[in-house]
């Protein structure tokens, strides 16, 4: 036993919640925003825009009427499979020729795990990394050995689990989409609440709702839980953080406020709170639906990527003759779920507990 775990320490496999729980999620999303996200963000800005080199055809694959033609930015979103396996497997220290193998492990359990493509990708490819680290730089002809162990254990692997996982991602995004239409004022609570607390932590949010497919109401409470954090946590810290500080937050992630959360958990109470009155607000008030990307759910302000996820949601929905136009109240609805109501009701409830104690000067202070 001793001997391997010595022989584990060397190749660098630590079984760790932070490793697994929180490093390889965190790159999960990295992987998700540099090539779906991305893709999403550039077709977007090409319709609207009527750019053309970025909405025009660049490649077609395939021959025959069956050749399926790429934009730009569907070039980025049909490499998300590949994107986060190499992500994950740069965060899990792999030596370059398990890296590089990871690109077709990531394409084949995307593939096969459907509409729960991304967390098919996201458990294969720690299977795979860790597997092709175990044989790396142990043979004399490690350049067949690692890559052909890695590919193999990686789409074996996603042969037998890839399909099993989407569907039981989806099953379980279908059901909080359901429940969210069936109770929406409920639903709209917890959804805001939990997706907009694992923003804040050191896990993604964005890959949670990729994993889940969570669009629609769902979605929408979505996005509003992550704006309450974001927007909430750089309003209320103002004071001590000034332009820097909002800007970092508000547009950039309210997880730079977790060595802060950690020694006082109070001040996460007034975004939290905001997160609960949004939701519901989203869902039940302004019918805030998320139809574009379900990975912008779960991004908020970030780079505005929940906005832009929002919009291009109801250019498909009028495109499809779902939704006839976008109204004032679509307009009024976003700007106010995402932007004033988590900024105000964040910083009056911060306020009261200001005045409470709860809250003391330079707690939310941030290292900029």
């Amino acid at each position: 036993m001793e001997k391997l775990k010595k022989f584990l320490t060397r190749k660098d496999i630590l079984f760790t919640f932070q490793r697994y729980g929180i490093d390889a999620l965190g790159a999960m999303a990295q992987g998700l925003f540099c090539t779906l996200l991305v893709g999403t963000i550039l077709n977007t800005i090409g319709q609207q825009f009527h750019i053309g080199f970025l909405t025009e055809t660049i490649v077609r694959i395939g021959s025959g009427e069956g050749a399926v033609g790429y934009t730009i930015g569907g070039l980025a979103s049909a490499m998300v499979g590949p994107g986060i396996a190499i992500a994950i497997g740069f965060a899990l220290h792999c030596p370059p020729l398990v890296l590089f193998s990871l690109i077709p492990v990531g394409f084949a359990a995307n593939a096969m795990g459907g509409a729960g493509g991304p967390l098919a990708v996201y458990f294969v490819a720690i299977v795979a990394a860790e597997c092709g680290k175990l044989v790396s730089k142990e043979t004399k002809i490690d350049i067949l050995v690692t890559p052909i162990v890695t590919v193999l254990v990686g789409i074996g692997f996603a042969s037998l689990v890839a399909a099993p996982i989407g569907r039981a991602a989806s099953a379980v995004g279908d059901f909080v989409k359901w429940a969210t239409m069936l109770q929406p004022f409920w639903m709209g609570i917890l959804v805001s609440v939990v997706i907009g607390v694992a923003l804040t932590l050191p896990i993604s949010s964005a890959a949670i709702c990729a994993a889940l497919s969570l669009t629609g109401l769902a979605g929408g409470a979505a996005v509003a839980g992550c704006c309450a954090q974001m927007v909430g946590f750089a309003v209320m810290s103002f004071r001590e953080n000034r332009w820097g500080g909002l800007i970092a937050q508000g547009v950039g992630t309210s997880m730079l406020q977790m060595p802060n959360i950690v020694k006082n958990p109070r001040i996460w109470i007034p975004p939290t709170l905001a997160s609960a009155i949004t939701g519901p607000l989203a869902t039940c008030l302004f019918k805030l639906e998320m139809n574009g990307t379900a990975v912008s759910s779960g991004m908020g302000t970030c780079g505005f990527v929940g906005q832009i996820g929002v919009y291009t949601g109801w250019v498909n929905d009028i495109a499809n003759g779902t939704k006839a136009a976008i109204t004032a109240m679509d307009w009024i609805g976003l700007a106010l779920i995402c932007f004033v109501l988590p900024g105000v009701l964040s910083w009056v409830f911060c306020e009261v507990l200001r005045k409470w104690g709860w809250i003391q000067e330079n707690d939310l202070k941030l290292d900029l």
